[in-house]
């Protein structure tokens, strides 16, 4: 049975969705990230968790018990916001102890607590600094026990790294993990940022306008994604739209209107001369100065090199299929294409994979098929 359930919720506010028809299962100890953009409706989810809002429609449970019309208290979760929420006037024991004193336990058992929580964070010693005294990270360590201090069933986390500068965002993605793993605890994390998403999660599911787009690990989700939005919103995509000409038993071959032929990998429900979005990820596009046999080819001019550090981004401008991002990994040296260069781009055809067409396609990349 799974732990936290959302069966066919909808959150309406007027004729605005903010949740609708939302079906969601989430397993006992598992790390969910519900990933998405601004105004796409993941923190409504969170918040109907939560007990915060009640769902216009729909049932929501927690360890098989039904919780749409229980308040925020008798509901078990714990949660941490973006902000932290601590509070300024009390000190680091204080602000964990908070939670522990209303559920009126012995002082002996709540600075013991206290000790294995503080210990669990890397965090002894602070217990009498107050939140001014501590920097973000700290901070960030401090509301994830508080949450935690009353062991709830649930812990919901609302983009709790965002307020962290890069690295450190990135050193609290490891430890928040590793304590998520220690501690055993059911976990939703709510956040725009797709590769905390990605880097964290046991699942993601993808949301846009109150609806969950897809679902799946997070290999699943960025190596086949279900349509243009995902596979846009997770990373970057290029697009060509195009029709069947020929299936294979696991390859499909589309034609463009151009005359390029691609070859992608196949899925189940495709037929001879249906039209179709192809899409390939940067990073699965090589840069060769000569063409080369592969399943896929196009040449092109390089229009512009932005060095990244770890990778080199290209915008490389085809000759029949517009502009295009390649993206190549600095293993040894610096790029050795530059602007105006003349190239040859091939991928492989299981990189590339046949999408729904709709929503969050980014045009600059997407290459439509030309009006005839």
């Amino acid at each position: 049975m799974s732990y936290v359930r959302l069966d066919n919720v909808t959150k309406r506010y007027g004729d605005i969705y903010a949740a609708r028809d939302i079906s969601l299962a989430i397993e006992e100890g598992e790390f969910f990230c519900l990933v998405g953009p601004s105004g796409s409706g993941k923190t409504t989810m969170l918040r109907l968790i939560a007990g915060f809002v009640r769902p216009t429609a729909g049932s929501i449970s927690i360890a098989g018990r039904r919780m749409e019309h229980q308040p925020p208290y008798k509901r078990d979760v714990g949660i941490v916001f973006q902000n932290y929420a601590l509070f300024p006037h009390m000190t680091v024991r204080e602000n964990i102890a908070f939670g522990l004193r209303v559920r009126h336990l012995e002082e002996d058992a709540i600075e013991e607590r206290i000790g294995q929580m503080l210990a669990l964070v890397r965090l002894p010693g602070f217990e009498d600094r107050r939140p001014d005294e501590l920097s973000g990270g700290q901070q960030q360590r401090v509301a994830l026990v508080r949450a935690l201090v009353t062991e709830p069933r649930v812990l919901l986390l609302d983009e709790p790294l965002g307020a962290l500068d890069k690295k450190l965002r990135t050193q609290m993605q490891v430890e928040l993990k590793e304590i998520q793993r220690e501690v055993g605890i059911t976990t939703l994390f709510v956040t725009h940022d797709q590769e905390e998403a990605l880097s964290l999660s046991d699942r993601i599911g993808v949301i846009d306008e109150g609806e969950i787009v897809q679902l799946g690990s997070p290999s699943e989700v960025y190596e086949r994604p279900t349509n243009t939005f995902v596979a846009d919103f997770l990373g970057q995509s290029n697009f060509f739209e195009g029709e069947i000409s020929e299936l294979l038993p696991e390859e499909v071959i589309v034609a463009t209107r151009s005359g390029t032929v691609l070859h992608a990998l196949s899925r189940p429900g495709l037929s001879v001369g249906q039209q179709v979005t192809l899409a390939v990820r940067p990073e699965k596009i090589r840069l060769t100065p000569d063409e080369v046999l592969a399943d896929n080819l196009l040449e092109g001019t390089v229009a512009h090199v932005t060095y990244l550090g770890n990778s080199t981004s290209y915008v490389v401008d085809s000759r029949s299929e517009g502009s295009m991002i390649v993206s190549e990994q600095n293993v040894l040296t610096a790029s050795t294409f530059s602007a105006g260069m003349e190239i040859v781009m091939t991928w492989d055809k299981d990189s590339c994979f046949v999408v729904q067409s709709g929503g969050g396609a980014d045009e600059t990349h997407r290459h439509d098929l030309p009006s005839s």
